[in-house]
Order: structure tokens, then sequence, then C-alpha cells
């Protein structure tokens, strides 16, 4: 039994009724604990590619198996229903409800996912602590630092325990100091989890740290 938890298969992807061609066959195989970096300079397709793998959006052609499920012949309810259990999502921009707390930000989407109060309570802290900001569990993004939002939002990532994080530039937005450890907490919370990473980004000293490098090439990945 295949031990892969992302399968991407001819993947195409075009836009303007087929005058621009952003994927064009793009295959990937991503096993179980593995961390892939995704690298090809903007405009090249790096999103459009996750967003396929996330179920965000839908191929012109090719196939997304998730765990060895295909995800193509689901409903929409059943896609949604498979992101928001197997997947989990990190931009560039941390995106925290500004309204609530950092533990708040976490427990919401577990309650999503019928997880009860007391348990989304308890994970939340345990995930902030683990990246190093479990004091801020009350503080509001507002009085956060931009590296403590960040931290934030790959804890709210993990919330639900995903089989797939997807990253699409998380430290694009971050100084070279921050950079480096967000993307520490970012590996620090992976590998302790154990669930498979595909992480789009500039920073080819960050891409060389992770188990393998991909380049988006001419729309296909190399």
């Amino acid at each position: 039994m295949s031990d892969s938890v992302l399968e991407l298969k001819g993947l195409e992807k075009s836009y303007r009724g087929g005058e621009i061609a952003v994927l064009r066959g793009a295959d990937l195989v991503l096993q179980k604990g593995e961390v892939a970096a995704l690298v090809a300079p903007s405009g090249a397709g790096k999103s459009t590619l996750l967003h396929m793998a996330g179920m965000l959006d839908t191929p012109d052609a090719g196939t997304v198996r998730l765990g060895g499920r295909d995800m193509g012949g689901l409903s929409d309810k059943a896609r949604t229903e498979a992101r928001r259990r197997d997947v989990g999502f990190v931009y560039q921009f941390h995106h925290l409800l500004p309204e609530f707390t950092a533990a708040e930000n976490l427990i919401l989407p577990q309650l999503a996912n019928g997880t009860s109060r007391r348990a989304a309570e308890a994970r939340a802290q345990q995930l902030l602590e683990t990246v190093g900001i479990g004091p801020r569990a009350n503080h509001r993004p507002a009085v956060l630092s931009g590296g403590e939002q960040q931290r934030v939002a790959l804890c709210r990532a993990l919330a639900n325990a995903p089989k797939l994080l997807l990253a699409d530039e998380p430290t694009g937005n971050l100084d070279p100091e921050t950079s480096d450890i967000v993307f520490d907490a970012l590996m620090q919370l992976v590998r302790e989890t154990g669930l498979s990473a595909l992480i789009a980004t500039h920073n080819h000293a960050l891409a060389d740290r992770m188990d393998r490098v991909l380049h988006l090439e001419n729309g296909v990945l190399v």
C-alpha cells in the first residue's frame, strides 16, 4: 500500500479561454511525513498548483488524489468536508480574525469540525506552546508582532490535525530573522505531527532545508 498523502497527475489549468496555460501536465507524489519546497518565479503557477492540491479550484484536466482518494468525482459538499478535515492552509498574510484572541483563532475551526470546547482549548494552548507563544494566547492579533501572528496562523492550519499542509510563501512578509523563527516553528510542528507539507517559497535557503525541492517550469514540476 502506498504511503502517499497527495498525488497530482497530469494537472492542466488555463485562463482566458485557454490563452494563458499555467499548468501543462504537472505530476507530484508527496509521501507521508515528507516536506517539499515548491520554487518558481512569481506568476509561474505556484499558487494555482496549491489551490488545485487543496481543492480550492479544479483543474481543466488531470487528477488530484488525497490519501489515495480521487477528489475529482466528489460533490462540492464532500470536497469541502475533505478540505476542512484533511488540509491545512497557510498564506503569506496571516488572515487571523482580529476580534478574537490567538487561542480563539485556533478554537473556532475546531468547534466547526465538531471538537468539544474543552478539547479545542487544550489543543490550542498546546500548539501555541509548541511554537513558543503560549503566554500570548489571550492576546488579539493587533498586539502581536508579525512573526507571532504568522505562528498563530501556522497553528490554526494544524488545529484540526490535517494530513496535508499547504503553505504559500508563509514567510514572504517577514524580515530574515523573523522568517527563520517562523520557518523553524513550521518545521517543528510538521515533524512532531508527522504530516506532509508542500511549501511554496522564494527563499532558496529555506527550500534547501526541506526534504525535496521542486521547481515549477513551463507548467510542469521538475
